[in-house]
């Protein structure tokens, strides 16, 4: 179902040169990068990066590279990418969920007492337990777009050597849920850096209401079989609400990594207000955007 047509239907007159599959793995490679440099910057403010945590750096922006070269080799032979691009994207998975358990690990006090080896103090103050898991969110993200589902909307996708997986849920649907779960990651881990404030600022609870309405809007969307269209014009204005505080939210940071006369001081933007870590809102909003075009893959545009 081409949810932007029916929200509004002189759309379907537009071509729109990528599929959203297409754009969908461009994200994800986008946002390999982008996770790189930001746990770069994060991993800096130790002032030494040891060994292992060089890993999600470097995987990064190669991942990235790799999936934009996938990108170029599907034109010609889409079996190869996908492949090339799966086995990356499930690299992601892993690098991010063993990423979440080392950071679990460094805010847990295993010496400490009965009930008190894991308090929400030491998550709000060690390493952000939910950050690395970006990087299984967009590895998800990228595996559900890699293969071409046909028909549309039935969850039936095309494997290698003429096999098909039929899946529990339609790809449409599955995107809802990813941009839920992502969302629900966002604003969890704005949540716990924001309360190293102590919430004094009563503008930081902007992004925690913004960020589970967008995540409880989502996660009903991708429960509900055959949307309305004011159903779907709630979602696109929890996705705009996520993109704008996003925005927002990242230009507020780097005022306030600036001096007061407004200089840049390369410091302070290292172990200040985290610049780039708003900008994940307007990431999954405009995910979340994506997931509204129309669902056919490039393969099958061409072949109607």
């Amino acid at each position: 179902m081409y949810h932007l047509a029916t929200m509004a239907p002189p759309i379907q007159r537009i071509k729109i040169p990528l599929s959203r599959d297409q754009i969908m793995l461009l994200m994800a490679a986008i946002n390999e990068i982008f996770l790189g440099i930001d746990i770069y910057l994060a991993h800096s403010i130790s002032g030494t990066i040891v060994p292992y945590e060089w890993i999600p750096i470097i995987f990064g922006p190669v991942a990235g590279a790799v999936l934009l070269v996938a990108g170029l080799i599907a034109i010609k032979q889409r079996e190869t990418a996908t492949i090339l691009a799966t086995l990356v994207l499930l690299g992601s998975i892993i690098v991010g969920v063993l990423g979440a358990y080392f950071h679990l690990e460094r805010a847990a006090l295993p010496a400490g007492p009965e009930g008190e080896s894991l308090t929400v103090r030491l998550l709000v103050w060690g390493p952000p337990v939910l950050g690395p898991l970006m990087f299984a969110m967009t590895g998800l993200l990228g595996i559900s777009a890699a293969w071409v589902e046909d028909p549309p909307d039935s969850g039936r996708l095309r494997l290698l050597f003429g096999r098909t997986l039929r899946l529990p849920l339609p790809k449409t649907r599955a995107y809802f849920l990813i941009v839920s779960l992502g969302s629900l990651a966002t604003v969890l881990s704005a949540v716990l850096d924001h309360a190293r404030t102590g919430y004094e600022n009563g503008w930081l609870w902007i992004p925690t209401v913004v960020g589970v309405f967008a995540t409880v809007v989502a996660a009903t969307m991708g429960a509900i079989e055959r949307p309305t269209r004011s159903d779907l014009w709630t979602y696109t204005v929890a996705m705009l609400l996520m993109i704008l505080t996003g925005v927002v939210g990242a230009a507020l940071h780097v005022d306030d990594n600036l001096t007061s006369r407004g200089a840049f001081v390369a410091e302070r933007f290292i172990r200040g207000a985290p610049f780039l870590a708003p900008l994940l809102f307007a990431n999954l909003g405009s995910l979340g955007l994506f997931v509204l075009l129309d669902p056919r893959s490039e393969t099958l545009r061409d072949e109607s």
